[in-house]
């Protein structure tokens, strides 16, 4: 797995967030459940491709030794690949075992040249959302990471950043009773013992009114999501078929990529994931009886050395 038992070195130790642990077990105790259960499970994703996406390695003629040679011999490279990363288009999609779901693809071209993610907003993503629902089996789980256009709330509810005054009118909208000798933390009490009802993410509203269900992924974990494997074909596609570097015409190798990904290769990709899954609920035990079997000496001296508070070695176990 990767992993050495050797000494501590005096360098901090990086530890895993606990409450990312927490949700990986739970997604992971979940994803197994569903699938037992048959549960028809979808993925969803976006991804981009610049207008300059092509192959990187090509075969060469190696015996040709300067621009004159290749000229005076009608050869040539044919077009060269745009500086930089030019224009994009921004790609959402949703598949399952079955393969991608027919006719349910987002393509549109990017405006801006930072993260691709500011592309997306939360009113684009929800309306291509509810158009696919009806195109899912009845009763569907809908795998999904976590980006901000995937997690805008029903509405705003009040934080500590709120005035005071703002908390007690969102009280009164909501027919909470407060007095007016209420200081700001007492109110935002009153907020959290009905949070529950307001604080909930739009499109699984859109999915509940379709019968379906989002299982988030944990933060950090695309290599959960098999539609990624899928996204690195469907790109190597255009890529070797992209000779004109022109958004429509990468758009059209985009939906034939897109065709061309078999039943087959759905099956394989969640196969994949499905063993990495394992390989994670596995290295998660492991580390938790390395942890639970260790013995700690805590140094009773100002002056912490190695011999009070090192971990005992393997060969002490």
């Amino acid at each position: 797995m990767g992993f050495k038992f050797e000494k501590r070195k005096r360098q901090a130790v990086l530890l895993e967030r606990q409450d990312i642990i927490l949700w990986r077990r739970n997604y992971l105790r979940k994803i197994r459940n569903l699938r037992q259960e048959n549960a028809p499970i979808y993925y969803l994703d976006e991804t981009w491709l610049n207008e300059g996406h092509s192959e990187t390695r090509v075969w060469q003629d190696t015996t040709i030794k300067s621009s004159y040679e290749a000229s005076s011999s009608n050869l040539t490279v044919g077009l060269t690949a745009p500086k930089g990363k030019g224009r994009r288009l921004i790609i959402t999609h949703i598949g399952s075992k079955e393969g991608f779901v027919p006719d349910a693809a987002d393509i549109f071209i990017g405006k801006k040249s930072g993260d691709y993610h500011e592309e997306m907003d939360g009113n684009h993503f929800e309306t291509w959302f509810e158009t696919i629902m009806p195109k899912l089996k009845p009763q569907s789980i809908i795998v999904m990471d976590n980006a901000p256009y995937h997690s805008v709330k029903k509405e705003k509810v009040p934080t500590s950043s709120w005035k005071k005054s703002a908390i007690q009118e969102w009280l009164s909208q909501k027919k909470v009773a407060w007095n007016q000798d209420l200081i700001k933390i007492e109110l935002l009490q009153k907020v959290n013992e009905v949070k529950h009802l307001y604080d909930g993410y739009k499109v699984e509203e859109i999915a509940k009114k379709f019968g379906h269900k989002i299982l988030r992924l944990p933060p950090y974990h695309c290599e959960l999501n098999p539609i990624e494997m899928i996204w690195s074909q469907v790109k190597g596609y255009v890529a070797r078929g992209n000779k004109t570097f022109k958004l429509n015409e990468i758009k059209e190798l985009v939906i034939k990529g897109i065709e061309n990904v078999s039943t087959q290769n759905w099956t394989n990709c969640i196969n994949h994931v499905i063993k990495k899954e394992k390989e994670m609920w596995e290295i998660d035990g492991l580390v938790d009886e390395i942890w639970e079997n260790q013995n700690f000496i805590i140094s009773v001296n100002s002056d912490s050395s190695d011999s009070y508070s090192e971990i005992m070695s393997a060969d002490d176990l």
